[in-house]
């Protein structure tokens, strides 16, 4: 593989594995005001690209983003944008990463005035601008390979903000505010592959239940949040009908890999421990797809990354096959 990388409760077995479900944070928006009178947010009004195919001339990053602070956006004098590589697949280009350099910045006299009367600006890089930036040529990349786009507000008495003092407030909440992007090389997965009814079947069985992680069934396969990533629904342990109701299980397809994606829920805990899915370690296979062939396909993931209830972490191979 290559370098990617509810609180309802039931006891299960007296080893305490738990069935949890999601519960609202407090007052988010109290916590997102309280950080914005000490300094300023930079939302994501619209994330237009953050995939790069190969072989698309057109490719590239581009954001549409709001400033917030107790002045409207009125303290921030400018910001500043920094540009870095990230070499995922070390079989191709030099395998070694690129640390992050001022690419340019963005005055305040840019801004334009947005929907809710806050400063607004989009930005755009060329995937060949941000090739030759970081000195990289399109043989040194493939796909999984990313580039950092990072952008930090400087306000008129001198006060810098940006990814190092966000929270998970501002980052999962309507006040989404990264401050840092990873625009990815992908290979492209037209939106009409690979998605619909398949038969899904999980081997081994789980170490923790001694039954599958997800029961032979059909699944419904859709595009995930971006154009590579697919998601199916399915109800982790389901033999042991402890309770616990489906979750989603979203995976990347990467140039004829699938990578399950880190710290996926299962709904169900262990003596405080959330068990949950993700992707295998560099010294496993990963499971393959076929981009001319979207019949049948593997995904290989970890079950219970935490080793919660004292069994795994175990290798799993999903199958799926379509109807």
């Amino acid at each position: 593989m290559k370098n990617w990388f509810k609180y309802i409760t039931i006891l299960f077995a007296g080893a305490g594995l738990l069935a949890t479900s999601c519960e609202d944070s407090d007052q988010p928006v109290d916590q997102v005001v309280a950080g914005t009178e000490r300094g300023a947010v930079l939302r994501t009004a619209n994330l237009i690209s953050n995939e790069l195919p190969i072989g698309d001339a057109s490719a590239g990053f581009s954001v549409e983003l709001e400033i917030q602070d107790q002045e409207n956006g009125a303290l921030v004098d400018q910001v500043e944008v920094y540009v870095g590589f990230r070499d995922n697949t070390e079989a191709v280009g030099p395998g070694t990463d690129v640390d992050e350099a001022l690419y340019g910045t963005v005055a305040s006299s840019e801004f334009t005035n947005g929907p809710f009367g806050l400063p607004r600006f989009s930005y755009s890089i060329a995937l060949s601008d941000m090739l030759a930036f970081v000195n990289r040529t399109d043989a040194d990349i493939t796909g999984g390979d990313q580039f950092t786009v990072r952008f930090e507000l400087v306000l008129s008495d001198g006060r810098r903000y940006s990814f190092a003092d966000n929270t998970g407030t501002l980052t999962g909440s309507f006040f989404s505010s990264p401050f840092l992007y990873t625009p990815t090389v992908i290979c492209p997965v037209a939106a009409d592959l690979f998605v619909g009814e398949y038969n899904l079947t999980v081997t081994p069985d789980s170490p923790i239940g001694g039954t599958p992680v997800w029961n032979d069934q059909v699944v419904t396969l859709s595009v995930g949040s971006t154009s590579t990533q697919r998601v199916f629904e399915a109800t982790y342990l389901e033999g042991l009908a402890i309770g616990n109701g489906p979750e989603s299980f979203t995976f990347e397809m990467i140039c004829g890999e699938t990578i399950a994606l880190a710290g996926q829920g299962t709904g169900l805990s262990c003596s405080g421990v959330n068990i949950t899915l993700g992707p295998i370690g560099d010294d496993v296979d990963s499971g393959t797809y076929d981009i001319a062939d979207d019949s049948s396909f593997t995904v290989v993931f970890i079950e219970n990354e935490g080793s919660a209830c004292g069994g795994g972490p175990a290798v799993m191979t999903a199958t799926l096959t379509k109807i």
